[in-house]
């Protein structure tokens, strides 16, 4: 792995903790608080269609078979769907693509040479439950992977701002688990890992290119090395424990 970025982050005022490459020195890389750039709902412009339709592709080509999407109506900037797969031989886990934060640009600085658009994912368990049946209503130790996808698809657009590979955000300040009974309180942009290169990009017809990015939670302590130590403590961290896309809820921290 390598460090090859900035930072932005969620919150009322989004803070955001790392620098960009060659500042995420022995004292760490600080944290970056951006205030949103709007007052109140804007409704999502909608999804292009060719652009849609280069994502559903991509999804089946690289991920496998779709068992079901959770839509999104009414939304505010964008409409985030996520798509879930269905666990297959060649990948014997879920994974969960959005499609629509690639609807608008990310506001992207000059000289970084990165796409504006992209989308997130995270990978799952097999047995990752969904549905309501079969835990309360308002327990959220099941849906949080969904609601910090779509978090982290709409903050870009939410604050003007972007994320790319090695961006950590930390939940709230101060940072708080994502669910009660959830060890993980905050989470870094990363490369995926268990794919093809190819996959890690979503090509439309008319040229654009969307980077599709991989969310990996982290827990208290490995949040504060990026904090304190910069990005490349961090990789090694991730590096010592094997950390992929893939999410392991029980694992322990690595800092």
């Amino acid at each position: 792995m390598t460090d090859t970025s900035g930072e932005t982050g969620i919150g009322g005022s989004a803070d955001s903790i790392g620098g960009a490459p060659g500042e995420a020195g022995p004292r760490g890389s600080g944290i970056l608080r951006h205030v949103p750039v709007h007052d109140g709902f804007v409704a999502a412009p909608g999804q292009r269609e060719e652009m849609a339709e280069a994502i559903d592709r991509h999804i089946a080509a690289h991920f496998g078979p779709v068992d079901f999407v959770l839509h999104e109506l009414g939304s505010h900037l964008v409409g985030v769907h996520v798509y879930v797969t269905e666990p297959t031989e060649e990948r014997p886990f879920r994974t969960l693509i959005t499609s629509g934060m690639s609807d608008l640009p990310m506001t992207v600085p000059g000289g970084h040479g990165i796409s504006p658009y992209a989308e997130v994912m995270i990978a799952l368990p097999a047995d990752w439950q969904f549905t309501e049946a079969v835990h309360p209503a308002g327990d959220d130790t099941w849906e949080w992977p969904i609601r910090l996808l779509k978090e982290v698809a709409r903050l870009p657009h939410e604050y003007a701002t972007w994320i790319g590979p090695w961006h950590s955000l930390p939940n709230g300040d101060p940072m708080l688990p994502y669910a009660p009974s959830v060890p993980f309180t905050g989470v870094v942009v990363t490369p995926m890992l268990r794919v093809p290169a190819e996959a890690r990009t979503v090509v439309v017809g008319d040229g654009t290119e969307i980077s599709l990015l991989a969310l990996v939670p982290l827990h208290p302590g490995e949040v504060t090395v990026k904090l304190e130590q910069g990005t490349d403590a961090l990789i090694d961290i991730l590096d010592r424990g094997a950390i992929t896309e893939l999410l392991d809820p029980s694992r322990p921290s690595y800092a």
